[in-house]
Order: structure tokens, then C-alpha cells, then sequence
């Protein structure tokens, strides 16, 4: 499966708030934002591709991928 976001730069914040992560994502190409929350024992790689997953998402909806 090729990654939609192949070649572009994202951004990647972790912020542990609590039992919960917060992760934000941005996209230096359109300067698009996302923010999704997740449990902290989900881990930093399930966060970040669940993150990445809903950036793919929001990017298409406003035809900008």
C-alpha cells in the first residue's frame, strides 16, 4: 500500500495529558492541522500512524492531496 503522504514533510507533537496523548499533526506543505487523542498505552507509533491516518482524511476532503 503506498502512503498517500509519501515525500511530504509532516509534523508530529506528542502531548501527554493525563492517561491520554494528544498528537497533532501538520502538513508544512499546506499548513494543515489535525489533532487526535488517544490512551497513553496505545503507544507512540499506533498514535502516530492513527494521527497520519486522519491527516490523509482531511487533506482529500478539501482536495488538497
Amino acid at each position: 500500500m503506498k502512503d498517500a503522504l509519501s515525500g511530504r514533510e509532516i509534523i508530529i507533537e506528542f502531548l501527554p495529558v493525563g492517561n491520554l496523548v494528544k498528537v497533532s499533526a501538520i502538513d508544512t506543505k499546506t499548513l494543515t492541522e489535525i489533532s487526535i487523542q488517544g490512551p497513553a498505552s496505545a503507544g507512540k507509533e499506533v498514535l502516530k500512524a492513527n494521527a497520519i491516518k486522519r491527516l490523509e482524511y482531511v487533506l482529500k476532503k478539501k482536495n488538497l492531496l
